[in-house]
């Protein structure tokens, strides 16, 4: 499967906020945004201020690059989410989004960043409802059980994800450090996602196509 390969700290540059692609070096002093926050490019400091389209796009590539998904894989999420019903599409599409294996992984910690948590998945250490599931792209329906495969514990990322404890988790799931066991409890709202997110600009943009 095409992946982007090119240094994701430029990513963050370029959509002006911190995507958190790379786990804890994100939060700390070797963050790259941290210590040049402008855009890539040589030009980046004479750039003229986005166009109403210009706006759009960039929300919309600020949130597929924070879920590390392609372009065609966002549009058709984009596409399931204005099928449904009763609820705005906007918010429809960031809760379709939420409920993909590879967030609610890196939500439950199963993986320090999203990419490290997709990796976990395409590797086979999670199951779900006790199978093994390797596709980054499910999605999870309240119910299911998300646990880390029993073969797997024994790797020292694990071992130090049990031994850490208790961790913030959205409310819409659980999750047990002891038995590296999560369930998903709801649907998550619209107020479980991230506030920055500016989903009518998105709407906005594919209405234009």
């Amino acid at each position: 499967m095409a992946r982007y390969t090119e240094s994701v700290c430029r990513l963050c540059r370029r959509e002006g906020t911190k995507l958190f692609l790379k786990g804890d070096r994100c939060y700390s002093e070797k963050c790259a945004f941290t210590k040049r926050p402008t855009p890539p490019g040589m030009h980046a400091r004479s750039r003229r201020r986005a166009s109403e389209y210009g706006m759009q796009l960039r929300e919309k590539q600020k949130v597929r690059r924070t879920y590390g998904l392609l372009e065609k894989q966002f549009a058709q999420t984009f596409d399931q989410a204005s099928k449904l019903r009763g609820v705005p599409t906007g918010e429809a599409l960031l809760v379709l989004l939420e409920m993909r294996l590879d967030n609610v992984a890196y939500r439950m910690g199963i993986g320090s960043s999203r990419p490290m948590a997709r990796q976990m998945v395409l590797h086979g250490h999670v199951n779900v409802n006790g199978k093994r599931v390797d596709i980054p792209s499910y999605r999870v329906k309240p119910g299911d059980v998300i646990t880390v495969r029993e073969d797997s514990r024994s790797i020292e990322f694990f071992k130090a994800l049990r031994e850490a404890g208790n961790r913030a988790v959205p409310k819409w799931m659980d999750w047990n450090p002891d038995t590296l066991e999560g369930h998903i409890l709801q649907r998550p709202e619209r107020a479980d996602i991230d506030p920055n997110f500016s989903e009518h600009l998105i709407v906005e943009y594919y209405s234009k196509l």
